[in-house]
């Protein structure tokens, strides 16, 4: 049905959904992003019609497709035309917006098509799945719905369409507006071509007054709005979680067998989104954040914290495979679940302090950090210094062995640095020496332990010999600047082996499967910031910008692309990837006084 990552998102931070560039929804989990597939197009059911789980209409005869997003919005229009000259639009959105003193954002997906020009004859394939992809979802007729509750989820979709028309698949004369609302199972009592216009004005007033309060750097406003309204997508508001994606099983590269579920909150991943969307002044994500992280903490005081959770908390991610689903471009397995859960990444301490530390600096926000707070922070950072030289998966979640990872380390010092600030700020002196000299000894025993001097360079472990993306952050935590000689030599050792055109590999040494094929996309961002960081600029935004070219037609990103094509590959879209585009347009944009 597709050819490639040229998918756009829609969502309301309740559910989300990916449309293909011919306006078909061939990706969307009920009731929420980790839940059943019910449209898993994406991933090719293994049986029925090449149809198959996906939401689509067709023009008969079909004469070209353009599609985009509503300025400023998270809602997508496809034009359709036909060979006679007939053209159709279709606007999908998830509704979102104030009702109540409250945000309305249900498990909805509203799907306006409207004719533009003549009379096209269409085709509407409504075909979702159960039980991912083991089976078709069989309605029950109503008179102006049909209701699926043969599955985990129920959901019904009412439309003023012909249902007849829809089951039978049968094309008929477009004359006029047809709406269709998939949503839960409960009746509508207005017309749905009446509600569905409703829910899209205010929809649309609600992402234009969310954008209209976002501080955007002087350059790359366009990417910097759609990376944020991407990031927001991506939060599970009912919780505060933050998904890494919202596709599982996309390969890292083909037949690769790096296929993951990524349908969850990584902590890692969560710090850096709340980070950049709190530097744009969208400040509750952040709130909402923090609120989810305190109940992890209060919930396993004496455990260990994993590296990802469930995007309601859940600990345990089993990891088993979907054999009904063929895989994208019949790459399988298909994984549902992430053995990740289970693994020691030490950086995680570091992740959540930092993700607090705003609490004690940002007066917009309602509840602000204090004393307490801290003292809960401090009994992270006791875990952090007793974990920093202790052997882990490591950023790159590897499965087959355990290292002291150079990143893992510098975030457990980053964590103790943190608490030192912050309990300056508190004005608890004693506190605040503590943790500074604890900092002052972690600091320098990572730098010590990260350089290898036969090769004159950091390097990712301790002890080790080859280079990693991650060293490249280190002028982002503070930890050296971007002037120290070190870096220096370290910035041009992973030009000369790990820089592919504008790309940058994450590491190039073989792992549990194999050397890695494609670049990992948001190091490009790292290598970007890198070098602003070492007072090179002009170059740096050269590179951002032929960077921010290789996003698809939609602005986004996924987590790898192919260095020789450009062909996007893993899950998509990748908040972590997102991030890179407003952090390095926010640090090389001109300032608005001299821009101006």
């Amino acid at each position: 049905m597709h050819a490639a990552l040229d998918l756009a998102m829609i969502g309301n931070c309740q559910v989300t959904g990916l449309l293909d560039t011919a306006g078909r929804l061939v990706w969307a989990c009920l009731p929420r992003p980790d839940g059943d597939p019910v449209f898993c197009a994406l991933l090719g059911p293994n049986h029925g019609a090449a149809h198959r789980g996906a939401f689509a209409v067709e023009v008969l005869e079909p004469h070209g497709h353009v599609q985009v997003y509503v300025r400023n919005t998270a809602i997508v229009t496809t034009l359709l035309g036909d060979a006679a000259g007939n053209e159709l639009r279709i606007t999908d959105f998830c509704p979102r917006f104030r009702r109540r003193d409250r945000v309305f954002r249900p498990m909805m997906f509203v799907r306006l098509i409207e004719p533009v020009r003549g009379q096209p004859r269409i085709r509407v394939r409504f075909s979702p799945c159960r039980d991912y992809g083991n089976g078709c979802a069989d309605p029950a007729v109503g008179s102006h719905h049909l209701r699926y509750a043969d599955g985990p989820t129920c959901y019904r979709v009412t439309t003023d369409a012909s249902l007849s028309a829809v089951l039978e698949e049968r094309p008929f004369m477009l004359d006029g507006a047809l709406a269709f609302i998939v949503g839960p199972d409960e009746t509508i009592s207005a017309s749905p071509l009446a509600m569905a216009r409703s829910f899209l004005r205010r929809t649309r007033q609600y992402w234009e007054e969310w954008v209209r309060m976002l501080a955007l750097p002087f350059d790359w406003q366009d990417a910097v709005i759609r990376a944020a309204i991407t990031l927001k997508l991506s939060t599970y508001e009912d919780t505060g979680a933050v998904l890494a994606a919202a596709t599982t099983s996309i390969p890292e590269a083909p037949d690769s067998g790096r296929n993951w579920d990524y349908r969850y909150c990584w902590l890692r991943d969560s710090y850096f989104v709340v980070q950049a969307l709190n530097r744009l002044g969208a400040t509750r994500t952040m709130e909402g954040y923090l609120r989810y992280i305190s109940n992890l903490i209060g919930n396993r005081p004496d455990e260990e914290l994993q590296p990802v959770y469930g995007i309601a908390g859940e600990a345990c991610l089993e990891e088993h495979t979907a054999p009904a689903f063929a895989g994208y471009r019949g790459m399988q397995p298909v994984r549902v679940g992430n053995l990740a859960y289970a693994q020691r990444q030490n950086d995680v301490y570091g992740a959540l302090v930092m993700a607090a530390s705003q609490l004690f600096y940002d007066a917009r926000l309602a509840n602000r950090g204090d004393a307490s707070l801290f003292r809960r922070l401090e009994q992270l950072g006791e875990q952090a210094a007793a974990a920093y030289a202790r052997p882990d998966a490591g950023p790159w979640e590897l499965r087959g062995y355990a290292h002291v990872h150079v990143y893992s380390a510098a975030m457990c010092w980053a964590a103790c640095d943190r608490l030192a600030r912050i309990a300056r700020r508190l004005g608890l002196g004693d506190r605040a020496a503590h943790w500074h000299e604890r900092a002052a000894g972690i600091g320098a025993h990572v730098l010590a332990h990260a350089w290898n001097e036969a090769r004159g360079s950091l390097v990712g472990t301790f002890g080790g010999a080859a280079l990693d993306a991650t060293v490249l952050l280190l002028p982002e935590l503070g930890l050296l600047s971007g002037s120290d000689p070190r870096f220096q030599s370290t910035l041009a050792a992973i030009e000369r082996e790990l820089l592919c055109g504008d790309l940058v590999f994450r590491y190039r040494v073989e792992d549990d499967f194999g050397a890695p094929r494609f670049a990992f996309t948001t190091c490009s961002f790292w290598y970007v910031n890198a070098l602003a960081a070492a007072g090179r600029v002009p170059e740096a935004r050269d590179i951002f910008e032929r960077v921010l070219a290789l996003r698809n037609p939609a602005g986004l990103l996924s987590e790898h692309i192919d260095p020789a094509t450009g062909e996007h590959w893993g899950n998509f879209p990748q908040t972590y990837c997102m991030v890179g585009i407003i952090t390095s347009a926010l640090r090389l944009s001109r300032p608005w006084e001299e821009a101006l």
